[in-house]
C-alpha cells in the first residue's frame, strides 16, 4: 500500500493502530519528493534532517503509546511564508532573498507540539498577492490536473504538494483565496478560518487585516484534525452529520457572473445533489457584495503597500512587473477614502449578515474560472490582470466579509464549491462541510 495516497486522517489512524511507521511514512514522502520531476517547481526547500528527527520522535512516542495528537507522526509541508527557525523563509520574493528567521512561527511551533513533521516549505506567489500562483521570480508550480497550467494562489506549492502526493497535507495562507483559489484548481478541500483566529506572528504579511491561516488537505476530516493542532486542542466532532433540514443560501449577485460554462453547469448539477439529499436551497441577492468588491482595490492595495513599499521602492527591479504594480496601486489612496472603504465595508458586513441569517451557510462556486496556463499569462498582460481578479472574486468575498469559509471538490476536475459560513463558526462548517462530502462522493449523507 501507497500511504503517500492516503489522508492524513487515514494516516494518523494507521499510527494509532501499529499499522504505519512515522519514519517511514516520511522516508516514503522525502524519496518520493527526491524522485519527482517536478519537485524544484513546488518545494522551495525540503527539510529532511528536521523531518526525520520529528518522525523519529513522533515513532517513540506511538510504540509507547503517547500520542499527541491523532495526526502525531503525519508529515505535511508549509508555504514559504510561515517562518522556520534557520530554514531561509523567502515568501516567494527576491525581496528576502537569504532570509533566516530565528525562531519558528507560533502555528508551526504549536503543530510541532502537536507531533506533526515538517517536510519543508513550498512556493507561493510572491508576496502572497495573487490568486494565479505564478512566479517567474522563484518558481510557478503545476496544476494537478494540467501541468501547463497554474495551480491558484498564493499557496500555489502548498496545493500541489498534496495533489501530487508529495505531502500529506499543507499549511497555507489565505488573504483573498489564497488556500481556496489552489485546493479547488487541484481537487482538494481548503479552509480559510476567520481572521484572528490563528496566530499571525512568525507568518510573512501582506495585509494583515485580512490574513489567515489555513489548511490545505484530501478531506474535509483532514481539515479539522489540522484545525485543531493548529490550535493545540481537540477536533471538532463529525460524526453523525445530516443534511436533512439544512438551509443554505446561493448567493446569485456577482458570483455567477463570467463563469465558464461547464463550472456553470456543474455548479446547478451540485445544487441539484444537494436538493436530493433533503437540503433547502434558497436564493439570495446581497447588493452590498458588489460594492465591497469595488472597494477591495483600496482596501488591500493600501494596506499592502504600507507593509511593503518601503522595500519595494529600494529594489523594485527584483519583483514580477505585474506583482509590483499591484502594490504600487496602493501609493495613491488618500487616507480619507482608505477610512471611508472601511466603513462601507462594515455596514456591508452587517448587511450580509442580515441577509444570511437564518441560513446555515452560504454557497458559490469556488472560482469562475479554470486554472489558466501559465505561458498565456506571462505572454498577455490584460488576460493575467483580468485572470487575478476573476481567480479571486468569489473567494474574497469571505474575505471581506469576515467569515469562515471552506472550497470542496466536486466530480469535474479542478472545480470547487464554496460553504461561508459566520465568522468563528469553523466547527459548525466542518460539520456542514463533511454531509455535503458525502453526498458529492456518492456516499449517503
Amino acid at each position: 500500500m501507497d500511504w503517500t495516497e492516503k489522508s492524513a486522517s487515514e494516516q494518523g489512524r494507521a499510527i494509532e493502530r501499529g499499522g504505519l511507521d512515522p519514519v517511514e511514512l516520511t522516508q516514503s514522502y522525502l524519496d518520493k519528493i527526491a524522485a519527482h520531476p517536478l519537485r524544484d517547481r513546488i518545494y522551495a526547500r525540503v527539510t529532511p534532517d528536521r523531518a526525520l528527527a520529528e518522525a523519529e520522535a513522533a515513532s517513540r512516542r506511538a510504540k509507547l503509546g503517547q500520542r499527541l495528537s491523532p495526526l502525531d507522526g503525519v508529515p505535511i509541508s508549509w508555504k514559504d511564508l510561515f517562518d522556520t527557525a534557520g530554514i531561509v523563509t523567502e515568501a516567494g520574493s527576491d525581496l528576502l532573498q537569504g532570509r533566516v528567521p530565528e525562531s519558528d512561527a507560533l502555528v508551526l511551533q504549536v503543530t510541532t507540539a502537536m507531533g506533526l513533521v515538517c517536510l519543508g516549505k513550498t512556493h507561493m506567489s510572491e508576496l502572497a498577492f495573487s490568486g494565479l500562483g505564478l512566479n517567474p521570480v522563484k518558481e510557478t508550480p503545476p496544476c494537478v490536473n494540467d501541468p501547463d497550467a497554474v495551480s491558484g494562489g498564493s499557496s500555489s506549492g502548498a496545493a500541489a504538494s498534496v495533489a501530487f502526493g508529495l505531502a500529506s497535507a499543507a499549511i497555507g495562507s489565505d488573504t483573498g483565496g489564497s488556500v481556496r483559489i489552489p485546493s479547488a484548481w487541484n481537487d482538494l478541500v481548503g479552509l480559510k478560518t476567520t481572521s484572528g483566529r490563528l496566530s499571525l506572528q512568525g507568518v510573512v504579511p501582506l495585509c494583515k487585516k485580512f490574513d489567515t491561516v489555513g489548511p490545505l488537505c484530501r478531506t474535509v476530516e483532514d481539515a479539522a484534525l489540522l484545525l485543531a493542532a493548529l490550535e493545540g486542542r481537540k477536533a471538532a466532532d463529525l460524526r453523525g452529520v445530516a443534511l436533512q433540514g439544512v438551509r443554505l443560501a446561493a448567493l446569485q449577485n456577482v458570483v455567477l457572473d463570467e463563469m465558464e460554462p461547464e463550472i456553470a453547469e456543474n455548479y446547478l448539477a451540485v445544487l441539484g445533489q444537494l436538493a436530493e439529499a433533503g437540503v433547502e436551497i434558497v436564493p439570495i441577492e446581497v447588493p452590498e457584495i458588489a460594492k465591497s468588491l469595488a472597494d477591495s482595490g483600496v482596501l488591500y492595495t493600501v494596506e499592502a503597500w504600507a507593509e511593503w513599499g518601503e522595500e519595494i521602492t529600494a529594489q523594485p527591479d527584483v519583483m514580477f512587473p505585474a506583482i509590483r504594480e499591484r502594490f504600487e496601486a496602493g501609493q495613491g489612496a488618500s487616507g480619507a477614502a482608505y477610512l471611508q472603504a472601511w466603513q462601507r465595508l462594515e455596514q456591508a458586513r452587517a448587511a450580509y449578515a442580515k441577509a444570511t441569517r437564518g441560513f446555515d451557510a452560504v454557497i458559490t462556486p469556488s472560482s469562475p474560472i479554470f486554472a489558466p496556463k501559465a505561458d498565456k499569462l506571462l505572454e498577455q498582460g490584460e488576460y493575467y490582470v483580468r485572470a487575478n481578479l476573476l481567480s479571486l472574486r468569489n473567494t474574497r468575498v469571505g474575505n471581506l466579509m469576515g467569515l469562515s469559509s471552506l472550497s470542496l471538490p466536486t466530480s469535474l476536475a479542478s472545480c470547487g464549491i464554496l460553504l461561508n459560513a459566520g465568522p468563528m463558526q469553523e466547527e459548525r462548517l466542518l460539520r456542514l462541510a463533511a454531509g455535503v462530502e458525502q453526498v458529492l462522493r456518492g456516499d449517503k449523507a
